[in-house]
């Protein structure tokens, strides 16, 4: 497979995000939507409901801070849930 050009599964198909070119795409507009939502941000009037959520950028920092507290307890979890890589076959 190049690491140019849009790769090709196994049944000779092309998928949207197999091209490069076109991840790249989706990741710009992303950035771009991130942007444009941080300066509506300055903008828009909020109803807010407690004193805090009129902090700069209060909802995004928020939401980052329960993503990464997500991946904190799926990793801790993950000690407790995992189990041999032969666990389901037979005895």
């Amino acid at each position: 497979m190049s690491e140019h050009g849009p790769h090709t599964t196994d049944d000779g198909r092309t998928y949207l995000f197999d091209d490069p070119k076109n991840v790249d795409r989706f990741v710009n507009g992303f950035y771009v939507v991130c942007v444009v939502l941080v300066i509506l941000d300055f903008v828009v009037h909020r109803h807010i409901s407690h004193r805090w959520e009129n902090l700069w950028a209060f909802h995004a920092l928020y939401g980052f801070g329960a993503c990464w507290m997500l991946v904190v307890i799926a990793k801790q979890m993950r000690r407790v849930l995992m189990r041999d890589e032969d666990y389901y076959d037979g005895d």
